[in-house]
């Protein structure tokens, strides 16, 4: 492994020497993978997930990490080696099975001080679903974020909506196009696409649109 990382190094920065280097694998709760200059020394822990994975691979991780590190392009052949990996079949299952073991989730109940989000979701469920999704569990953020609105963690069976629209000033419409867009991701499924990840494919930006007051929500939510 650290002759991995001593190649990509000199590719990254002929001429100069590498850094002590510590590598090691850590027990993520996800594929994380981190680099930190330290006194001197690159530590680097990589997720317990890619022990065994190919050294095509590891040596695309060891680019990457490298390269964001010493602020130097990131080889796209290298970039997509690396995603294709772990949007496999079996990394994707691995890692959704050590975010249900390791990772927790603190969910803060559905009921707001103005909307109930089992409410809302059991609504829309009837009237764009047929009634056919399951409800996962529902629940506010515990802050007021905009930085995520909402989004859907299927390692926990969960959706989670930002506390900003639970405020009386938030239109009905917004709230439910939130959820509503989440509850496409319950439909469409993260698909692999080559070596990318395809998060709402061409199906989901089609059921999307059908969101009624679909413009309306959209600007409101440029407007946070």
């Amino acid at each position: 492994m650290p002759e991995l990382f001593h190649e990509a190094y000199r590719e990254l920065r002929p001429g100069s020497s590498p850094p002590e280097l510590k590598i090691e694998f850590f027990a993520f709760a996800n594929v994380n993978n981190t680099i930190r200059m330290r006194e001197g020394r690159l530590l680097v822990r990589l997720s317990d997930l890619l022990e065994g994975a190919p050294a095509s691979v590891l040596r695309a991780i060891a680019h990457i990490l490298l390269a964001k590190i010493y602020r130097k392009p990131i080889d796209r052949g290298q970039a997509a080696r690396y995603r294709k990996y772990v949007g496999s079949r079996e990394i994707v299952r691995k890692a959704h099975l050590v975010r249900q073991m390791r990772g927790r989730k603190r969910l803060h109940g559905s009921k707001g001080h103005f909307y109930d989000l089992e409410v809302v979701f059991e609504d829309l469920n009837s009237r764009f679903f047929h009634g056919l999704l399951a409800r996962p569990r529902m629940s506010w953020s515990r802050g007021r974020t905009r930085r995520i609105l909402g989004h859907y963690d299927p390692a926990h069976n969960a959706i989670v909506i930002s506390r900003v629209f639970d405020h009386p000033s938030v239109p009905c419409y917004a709230v439910e196009y939130i959820v509503y867009h989440e509850m496409l991701h319950l439909k469409h499924p993260i698909k692999l696409r080559g070596s990318r990840r395809c998060v709402h494919s061409a199906e989901f930006q089609v059921e999307e649109r059908l969101f009624p007051e679909f413009v309306a929500a959209e600007q409101f939510l440029k407007r946070l």
